[in-house]
């Protein structure tokens, strides 16, 4: 975030109406967006309430959406992002999408994030099996050092020759230096999930509502939406967007790289909007790590950063997990560094130190 918007501006905006075309009880639902229609009244809507090009922003406010798509955020999908009201995800972005269309004359650009995942990937049940050759049990298992030593758990062999060449020995050798770098690294143990966010599939796209919203801003605004592209590599997971949760492979080489090009990105605006899912994992780290890279950098940029807290949710689970408290601890730690957990419903003016008067 650049140092130009420290200070309030003279340019002024006022929360607009929320377009006729938005129905909030399509969220939940896949539909195709019609974008010739909405391009028009995009351009329409843009005259009509005098909302300017983007590139004539005088402050530059940008959105990071974290996976807000089907595969998180349709209760019949893999990962459904619950919540504690069994409804989350949906829940949030009916908010979202609601913020966005309030607020399209403040949000200079928007950059989703899209969990980009193939069958054959060290968190899929087909890397792994066990001595009867069985996978293991997606959402209930976790693949520790101990279980990998033990032998309860081994790489499959029959995955060697499309992820590493056929060498099922350097496969192996990767999979136990990699679980032990999560060990060691304080993070999450490597947990085998659903397949999920599947690459070609109707899960990997975003929320119809949500792309609707994202579509419409482009055109009313001439600012072209920045997709951002993780998890795709298969011997490293990637929660966060802006780095996997492992870098380098047991020979010390790099397997994964940081999202450099990302991160120069966000430092570039006067003030950084973050929602999506899931609070307590892509969220989380995705916002760990960017504090990380500001703290490097210059401390005081916390400041320039605002979390949607009622535009997320954490996994929960009824009666296996709930990461409610390891989220709420997570948020708590951002706002003690400095960023603002603020409400998407709160007038933008109401936003502690946020660069803009709006009238």
């Amino acid at each position: 975030m650049n140092h130009q918007g420290l200070g309030m501006t003279t340019q002024t905006t006022k929360p607009l109406p929320i377009p006729s075309h938005f129905d909030a009880s399509r969220v939940g639902e896949v539909w195709r967006v019609p974008y010739q229609d909405r391009a028009v009244q995009a351009r329409e809507w843009a005259h009509q309430h005098g909302i300017q090009p983007a590139a004539e922003d005088k402050t530059r406010i940008g959105l990071l959406l974290i996976d807000v798509q089907n595969t998180f955020c349709l209760p019949d999908f893999e990962l459904f992002v619950g919540g504690k009201s069994g409804m989350g995800a949906v829940e949030d972005n009916v908010r979202l999408c609601e913020f966005i269309y309030r607020n399209l004359g403040v949000i200079s650009a928007i950059a989703p994030t899209m969990d980009t995942h193939t069958a054959m990937q060290i968190f899929h049940p087909i890397f792994w099996i066990n001595e009867a050759g069985e996978h293991p049990t997606p959402a209930a298992t976790n693949i520790t050092p101990e279980a990998i030593q033990q032998g309860v758990w081994k790489v499959n062999p029959a995955v060697a020759d499309s992820i590493a060449g056929g060498d099922y020995s350097k496969l192996e050798t990767h999979a136990l230096h990699y679980v032990t770098q999560l060990s060691g690294a304080g993070k999450y143990p490597l947990t085998i999930w659903p397949y999920h966010s599947m690459l070609g599939g109707i899960g990997h796209a975003l929320v119809s509502a949500v792309e609707e919203a994202l579509f419409f801003h482009c055109i009313a605004r001439n600012s072209q939406t920045r997709y951002e592209i993780k998890g795709n590599n298969p011997l490293t997971e990637n929660y966060s967007i802006l780095r996997p949760e492992v870098l380098d492979g047991d020979d010390g080489l790099p397997i994964a790289q940081e999202n450099a090009s990302l991160i120069q990105h966000l430092f570039e605006f006067d003030a950084v909007i973050i929602a999506g899912q899931a609070k307590s994992h892509c969220v989380a780290w995705t916002i760990a790590d960017l504090l990380t890279e500001i703290q490097a950098k210059d401390a005081s940029l916390a400041k320039k950063v605002y979390f949607l807290e009622d535009c997320t949710s954490p996994v929960v689970v009824p009666g296996v997990v709930d990461y409610t408290e390891q989220a709420d601890e997570a948020f708590e730690r951002f706002a003690a560094a400095g960023m603002h957990l603020v409400q998407s419903t709160q007038p933008l003016d109401s936003w502690a130190e946020f660069p803009f008067v709006l009238v």
